[in-house]
C-alpha cells in the first residue's frame, strides 16, 4: 500500500464547489430563520417543517412530508408527536391506507401558523434584499436544480 502523503490528489476548491457551498447556504439561512421562532415559540427546525408543510398542502402523512423536506422519518414523527402533544395538530389514521398516519393542522396550530407565516415572509423579503438584482437568476438556478423548469 503506498503512502497515503505520496499520493497526488487533483485541484479541488472547496470552497467553490457547488453542492457544498448550497448545504452551507442552506443551514445558515434555515437557522437563522430558526433563531426567531425558536426564541418566540420554542419552534425546532423539524417542528417548523413538519408546521408549515401542513399549512401549506392541508393534511399529509408523515411519508409525504419525509418525501417533501427530504427528513428522516423518525424526525418527522418524533416532530409531529411533540406537536401533537402541544395541540397543534391531529393525527389520523388514513382512510385509504390504514398504513399511513394524516396530520392535520389544529385551530391552535392554524393561529399559530399565521404567526409563523408572517415571520417567514418578513425572512423571504430579508433574503431577496440581501441578493438584490441577483434573486431572479438564483431563483431560476433554484428551479433548475430541483428540476422545477425544463
Amino acid at each position: 500500500m503506498p503512502d497515503s502523503e505520496a499520493i497526488a490528489l487533483p485541484d479541488f476548491d472547496l470552497m467553490r464547489f457547488t453542492p457544498y457551498r448550497l448545504a452551507v447556504a442552506a443551514q445558515e439561512t434555515s437557522e437563522e430563520l430558526a433563531r426567531q421562532y425558536r426564541s418566540r415559540f420554542g419552534i425546532s427546525i423539524p417542528q417548523w417543517r413538519v408546521l408549515v408543510h401542513l399549512a401549506h398542502a392541508g393534511e399529509v402523512s408523515v411519508r409525504e412530508i419525509e418525501a417533501r423536506v427530504a427528513m428522516e422519518k423518525s424526525k418527522v414523527s418524533r416532530a409531529a408527536s411533540k406537536l401533537e402533544s402541544a395541540g397543534l395538530i391531529v393525527k389520523s389514521v388514513n382512510a385509504e391506507d390504514r398504513r399511513l398516519i394524516s396530520m392535520s393542522l389544529t385551530p391552535k396550530g392554524r393561529a399559530l401558523m399565521a404567526e409563523l407565516l408572517v415571520i417567514a415572509r418578513s425572512y423571504q423579503q430579508e433574503i431577496e434584499k440581501r441578493l438584490g438584482t441577483s434573486y431572479s437568476g438564483f431563483e431560476s438556478g433554484l428551479d433548475r436544480l430541483l428540476g422545477e423548469t425544463p
